[in-house]
């Protein structure tokens, strides 16, 4: 049904200015103090820290072939994504018009920046998205298993699918589990969902090629791809 996102693309893609210019090696910021999650993630990339090892190396590249493919097959026309993060992610992607949305004010800062010259791209602190921006995809990519509220949580999945017009996919892990970090929580998403937004429908899961492994947490994850299609009765 959806072909592209059966088979991992063959050859590697070159990684872009973008990302290469985020890629520093810097502490992910794991020893900060945490209070809640959105100050959290403000203060580690004032910090200097980045989005994390999901959105460098093969797990980004990975990530990076999947959805370049399903922007590709079906012709999407613009992607808002709800945690764009550093923008290392955004440095492989190819889409036509995109929207970023962060709880981090610095981290849309440094987008805004990094991407100054690309009149395709915007960027917009979570809370001051203007009202009725919706894409054709919505995107979450290694966001839910860091929202550890529950009401921020909620939040965070009704504005995710409230702002795509056809599609929804989320790469995360999806299991209700309890974890060593303070900013990390498992959780069951597909299971709130189904309670939750019943005008939506799993239309596929794709398995990470790099499943976890505790010897190796920065090449490898515990995220897999969730695409979500909306009812045509909706």
């Amino acid at each position: 049904m959806i072909r592209a996102l059966k088979k991992f693309v063959a050859g590697v893609p070159v990684i872009g200015p973008a990302a290469k210019r985020l890629a520093r090696s810097v502490s992910p910021g794991q020893a900060l103090p945490f209070e809640k999650s959105s100050s959290y993630w403000d203060a580690r990339y004032k910090a200097g820290g980045n989005s994390g090892a999901g959105s460098y190396s093969n797990l980004a590249r990975f990530k990076a072939d999947i959805l370049n493919a399903f922007v590709s097959e079906h012709a999407i026309a613009s992607v808002i994504e709800f945690g764009s993060g550093d923008g290392a992610q955004l440095g492989l992607a190819a889409y036509p018009r995109y929207i970023g949305v962060d709880v981090s004010p610095t981290a849309i800062a440094d987008c805004r920046k990094l991407f100054r010259h690309d009149p395709s791209k915007t960027f917009h602190v979570a809370g001051e998205l203007p009202p009725g921006s919706t894409a054709e995809l919505s995107l979450s990519l290694d966001v839910i298993y860091h929202l550890v509220e529950d009401d921020v949580f909620s939040k965070y999945m009704h504005d995710l699918f409230a702002a795509s017009g056809k599609y929804v996919i989320i790469y995360s892990s999806n299991e209700d589990k309890a974890w060593t970090s303070q900013h990390v929580r498992h959780r069951n998403f597909t299971r709130w969902i189904k309670a939750n937004l019943p005008g939506w429908t799993q239309v596929s899961h794709i398995p990470n090629i790099y499943p976890y492994n505790e010897n190796d947490p920065d090449h490898t994850s515990f995220a897999d791809f969730y695409v979500y299609e909306k009812s045509t009765s909706n």
